[in-house]
C-alpha cells in the first residue's frame, strides 16, 4: 500500500490510527520525561542528558531510521540525528525538537514529581511533557501514523537537541560546520504551540535573546555595616541601581540606542486572557505599554533572572563587596542580537553609580527569527490544521520566547520553508513548576502533522 493521490488513507482512519497510539505515546513520553536531562551539570549530572540523548537514539532505530548519531556538540553536549529515507523524487522534511529540559525550579511547589509524568484533571504533567520532550513524541507519533496506513510520503530527517534550553549554541555551531547534515525542502519545529488550546496556530517571529552576567566589585571584602556603612560603597546596591535603569517607571524595557515602541498587526492577545494565562493576582498592573501583542512580540524585553547576594535567612550586617546577576535580554525581529549585546555592556557600565567596577560577560545569545508565511508549505500546514481542528482556521502568532537555532538554519538554507508548531499552548505552564502537556493537543497536533506530510509530498509533485 502506497500514499500517492489513489492510496492516500482517509483522514478519519488517519485521525483513528493516531487515537489508538496515544497509550504509547504516554508511556514513552512518560520514560522520557523521567530523564533529569537538564543541561547543567551545577544542577544535574551530564549522565542524565546521555542517558535521554541515548534513548532518543533508540527511538528512532527501532522506527527504521538510518544514520542515527548521537552528536558531540561544541557546547559539551549531544544532539540526535536520524534519517528516514523516502520514495523515489520525494521532498524531504526536517522534524525538530529538543530533549533537554529547564530545572524544575522548586521541587516542593509541584502537586506531583517533575521527573514522574502524572496524570491529573486531563492533564499529564512533568517537566518537559510540552517542552520538549512531548514535541519528539508527537513526530514520532505522526510517522507511525503514517507506517500504518503505508510509507511515509517523505524522506524525514530528525534532529533532537541536547541543549536548547541553556541557549550555549551547541548545535548552531555543528550544524554550520556541517551544512549538508540538515539540508531538506521544509523544516518542523516542533517547539512552539497554539495560542489557545485547540486554536491551530503557526509561529511566526520568535524574538532573539541574549544572556549576560554582570558583575559589580567596591571592595576588597564585606565589612561591618555598622562601622562603615553609610560611606563605604555597597556592590549590591550599586548593582540594584543599574538593573532598575533597564525599565522606565511603567516598567517599559529602556536601553540606551535600543528602540522601545514595536507594534504587531497580526493576532491580538486580549489583556483579560494574557492576566488569566500568565496568573497575574488581583490588582496587580501589567508593566509595559502598548498592547500586550506588541509588548511580547514587537519589543524588547528584559528580565533578571537571578542575583548573587546573601538570601535573608543568614545574612549578616554587611555592606557588600561584590554583587552578581543573570539578565536575559529578548529582542524582536529586526533587531541584531550581537549589536543589542553591545549596547546592553554599555548601558549597565554607565549605569553603575559610584565609580565601581564593573565587568560583563555573554553567556549565551541567539538571533531572533522571521517566517515567510505565504510560502507553499504554510498552505498544506493550513489545509492539515483545518482537518485536524474541525471548524477552526489556521493563525498565525508571534511568540516571546526564543529558539536560536531557527535563524541558523533559515541562514543555512535560505529556500527551505520552516514551519513552528507545537504543544506549549499557555495551560501548558512551560518552563513553571505543574509544566503539562494536553493528551487531546498532542493527539490533534501529531495528526496536523501527519496530514501535514501527505500535502507537502502531494503539493511537490
Amino acid at each position: 500500500m502506497d500514499t500517492s493521490p489513489a492510496h492516500r488513507p482517509d483522514s478519519a482512519a488517519l485521525a483513528a490510527t493516531v487515537a489508538s497510539l496515544q497509550p504509547r505515546a504516554r508511556t514513552e513520553l512518560a520514560e522520557l520525561v523521567a530523564f533529569r536531562s537538564v543541561a547543567d551539570e551545577a544542577q544535574f549530572p551530564k549522565s542524565e542528558c546521555e542517558a535521554a540523548a541515548e534513548w532518543v537514539a533508540g527511538a528512532l532505530r527501532g522506527e527504521g531510521f538510518q544514520d542515527v548519531a548521537v552528536l558531540d556538540t561544541p557546547d559539551g553536549t549531544q544532539s540526535v540525528y536520524g534519517y528516514l529515507p523516502g520514495p523515489a523524487g520525494a521532498p524531504t522534511v526536517l522534524l525538530y525538537a529538543h530533549y533537554d529540559v529547564q530545572p524544575p525550579l522548586d521541587e516542593d511547589a509541584w502537586l506531583s514529581p517533575p521527573f514522574e509524568l502524572t496524570e491529573r484533571d486531563g492533564r499529564w504533567y512533568g517537566r518537559g511533557a510540552a517542552d520538549c520532550k512531548g514535541g519528539f513524541i508527537m513526530h514520532l507519533s505522526a510517522l507511525r501514523a503514517l507506517k500504518a496506513h503505508g510509507e511515509v510520503p517523505v524522506g524525514v530527517k530528525v534532529i533532537v537537541e541536547g541543549s536548547e534550553e541553556q541557549g550555549t549554541g551547541g548545535l548552531q555551531r555543528y550544524a554550520e560546520a556541517h551544512p549538508e547534515l540538515l539540508a531538506a525542502d521544509a523544516i518542523v519545529i516542533g517547539d512552539a504551540g497554539n495560542f489557545r488550546l485547540g486554536l491551530p496556530t503557526v509561529t511566526a517571529t520568535l524574538r532573539g535573546m541574549m544572556l549576560m552576567r554582570v558583575e559589580v566589585n567596591t571592595l576588597e571584602g564585606n565589612l561591618h555595616s555598622g562601622m562603615f556603612g553609610g560611606a563605604a560603597p555597597d556592590a549590591l546596591a550599586a548593582l540594584i541601581r543599574a538593573l532598575d535603569s533597564l525599565r522606565a517607571p511603567d516598567g517599559t524595557t529602556v536601553i540606551d540606542g535600543l528602540e522601545p515602541h514595536g507594534t504587531w498587526d497580526g493576532l491580538q492577545y486580549p489583556e483579560d486572557d494574557f492576566r488569566s494565562d500568565a496568573k497575574v493576582l488581583d490588582g496587580v498592573g501589567l508593566i509595559g505599554s502598548g498592547t500586550v501583542a506588541d509588548r511580547l512580540w514587537a519589543r524588547p524585553a528584559v528580565t533578571v533572572l537571578g542575583i548573587d547576594c546573601p538570601p535573608v535567612v543568614g545574612a549578616t550586617p554587611s555592606v557588600h563587596a561584590s554583587a552578581a546577576a543573570l539578565i536575559s535580554l529578548r529582542v524582536p525581529p529586526g533587531v541584531n542580537a550581537g549589536e543589542t549585546t553591545k549596547l546592553l555592556a554599555a548601558h549597565l557600565e554607565k549605569a553603575v553609580p559610584w565609580n565601581a567596577r564593573v565587568t560583563t560577560e555573554v553567556v549565551g545569545q541567539g538571533e531572533a527569527f522571521n517566517a515567510d508565511t505565504t510560502s507553499p508549505a504554510y498552505v498544506s500546514m493550513a489545509d492539515a490544521m483545518r482537518v485536524a481542528h474541525p471548524g477552526e482556521e489556521m493563525q498565525t502568532a508571534g511568540m516571546g520566547g526564543s529558539i536560536p537555532l531557527c535563524n541558523t538554519l533559515a541562514a543555512l538554507y535560505p529556500d527551505t520553508e520552516i514551519l513552528l508548531i507545537g504543544l506549549s499552548e499557555p495551560q501548558a505552564q512551560i518552563h513553571a513548576v505543574n509544566e503539562s502537556v494536553s493528551p487531546e493537543e498532542l493527539e490533534r497536533m501529531t495528526l496536523t502533522e501527519a496530514l501535514f506530510l501527505l500535502n507537502y509530498a502531494e503539493s511537490k509533485r
